[in-house]
């Protein structure tokens, strides 16, 4: 049996917003290429939301609901950023020992 460390944990939930994992060692599955995609994705949209951010602190006629709309869609940009974050270092982790002790 796989340990839980050598899943990968993908960049989506489950049911009752519970992590979902991959067990595979080929990159080159599809499930790896479909993950891989949906990262990609996530850290674009979180870019993007940066830029607009700083666009809207900038810019004195923001209102409070379009800065309320801004947090929010931060928010959920940051829980995605900071979920391929945790996979790909633990990835890594398991991929190369020699990374895991920096």
């Amino acid at each position: 049996m796989t340990t839980p460390n050598e899943l990968r944990l993908l960049p989506w939930s489950g049911p009752g917003d519970k992590p979902c994992y991959l067990s595979t060692d080929d990159p080159a599955s599809y499930m790896s290429r479909l993950a891989d995609g949906i990262e990609a994705a996530q850290l674009g949209t979180a870019s993007e939301l940066l830029e607009e951010a700083s666009e809207a602190l900038d810019n004195q006629a923001t209102s409070l609901d379009e800065m309320r709309c801004l947090i929010t869609e931060l928010t959920e940009a940051l829980r995605d950023v900071y979920r391929v974050a945790t996979s790909r270092g633990h990835l890594r982790a398991t991929s190369d020992p020699r990374e895991s002790a920096y």
